[in-house]
């Protein structure tokens, strides 16, 4: 799950110097506290979150979890996005982080590397209350560092079409299916264009998660290779997906430019009806669902395919600090979250797609007015959010380079050589 990739990865590189301190803080003198030492003394544990739309998921499963450990209370701290990681990271040099906190793919190597996050590759192995082959394999490497384990797999996202049904409707045009290739996705796209009244038939920004990463895959590219040792942007197939996505503006005209989309979101020009499709997350539900025009117009159907079917997919990891005080106790909260019966109650709460495997029905059901099965659905040729050890400096690249591109300064080839001998430099670099 994600609020903005982009906004993320600038976060990232302004964050980055004060994290290189965090490996030499001090452990808690507490840090080494047994099971029966804990057990001596009611405990409360702070759990950090991002998301004012998942809190009453997360205290359901709390007070799950307080039931059946009376000793133990867990205090949900909602934080907005926008400050979460600059207070986690204070938080982290002050020694006073969070307990338990939600985890971030594009923060984790920095977090799990500076020794903030706690080890949990022997009690996962131990324990009989929870099992990691419950979940996604690709979720777990997503949160798995040198061999060993640092987070629970929370949720996970995918990226569907949503369009327009009004639009549709007026132009007598019938809904997308899974038909659908990029080929009917441009010619409905130009169908439903209409300048006079300034509606696009389809958001085409410079976006990694929602944009480009998806047509990559699906043209039989790649961003970086399966051993995180090279850039596939100088692939024939990786730039033709993105001179695809860019012709989409540049040269058919069917989605606003990039300066339009710098004045005014993609996401806004589809909640006021000017944009007929775009591609969205699964996180972005919560959003649609409150807002009046999406919910009674709109709907989504599965990613339209290229070459072949795909969809980037993503997720969260719920962390414990490697300094809590508590230990023992939060990983007796970390075993309940990884579940099967904390992942439905995540689900029951519309919060969020459980990483759990086979728990999903219940957050379909939680929307009936979309048909949200879709993105579940889509998993089954989901292609993990490229991540290496470089990750953030790379996609901070990736953004320069194709704000360029998108602009008409660089041509889709000059920009895509450019950026794979730079990432090349950076995948050198890891060890």
């Amino acid at each position: 799950m994600k609020m903005s990739f982009k906004k993320l990865t600038a976060l990232v590189l302004t964050l980055v110097t004060g994290l290189t301190t965090l490996a030499g803080c001090g452990s808690s003198k507490d840090s080494n506290r047994t099971d029966s030492q804990s057990k001596s003394k009611n405990v409360t544990l702070t759990y950090a979150i991002w998301d004012k739309n998942q809190e009453p998921g997360m205290r359901a499963i709390a007070d799950a979890f307080e039931a059946k450990n009376p000793n133990i209370k867990i205090k949900v701290e909602v934080t907005p996005w926008s400050q979460y990681w600059t207070k986690l990271e204070a938080a982290a040099l002050g020694e006073s982080i969070p307990d338990v906190f939600w985890m971030h793919s594009n923060n984790f190597v920095k977090y799990a590397s500076g020794k903030q996050l706690l080890d949990l590759s022997s009690k996962v192995k131990n324990t009989n209350i929870m099992s990691l082959d419950n979940f996604p394999k690709g979720l777990v490497d997503l949160y798995t560092l040198d061999g060993k384990n640092y987070a629970i797999p929370k949720d996970y996202d995918t990226i569907a079409l949503w369009y327009n049904k009004t639009l549709f409707d007026e132009n007598k045009i019938s809904y997308p299916d899974a038909t659908w290739d990029w080929n009917k996705l441009l010619e409905v796209a130009q169908k439903l264009t209409n300048p006079a009244k300034g509606i696009y038939g389809f958001a085409a920004p410079a976006d990694q998660q929602e944009g480009y990463y998806n047509f990559i895959y699906q043209n039989g590219g790649y961003v970086i290779s399966k051993d995180k040792k090279k850039s596939g942007y100088s692939l024939k197939e990786t730039q033709e997906s993105i001179q695809w996505e860019v012709d989409l503006s540049q040269k058919y005209k069917v989605s606003p430019t990039q300066d339009k989309f710098a004045d005014t979101s993609y996401v806004q020009y589809f909640e006021s009806g000017k944009v007929a499709m775009a591609l969205f997350g699964s996180w972005m539900v919560s959003q649609f669902k409150a807002n009046d025009y999406v919910k009674s117009n709109c709907d989504l159907a599965v990613i339209p395919k290229g070459k072949q079917k795909a969809t980037i997919y993503n997720g969260l990891g719920n962390a414990a600090s490697a300094k809590t005080k508590y230990p023992e106790e939060a990983w007796k909260f970390l075993e309940f979250l990884g579940t099967k019966e904390a992942n439905t109650i995540q689900a029951e709460k519309g919060a969020a797609i459980p990483a759990f495997k086979g728990t999903e029905q219940p957050w379909i059901a939680f929307s009936k007015e979309f048909n949200l099965k879709v993105y579940p659905e889509m998993l089954d040729y989901g292609v993990i959010y490229p991540n290496s050890k470089t990750q953030s400096k790379w996609e901070q690249l990736e953004t320069d380079t194709f704000k360029k591109v998108w602009m008409k300064e660089l041509t889709v080839e000059d920009g895509c050589n450019q950026l794979a001998k730079k990432m090349d430099e950076l995948l050198a670099t890891e060890k």
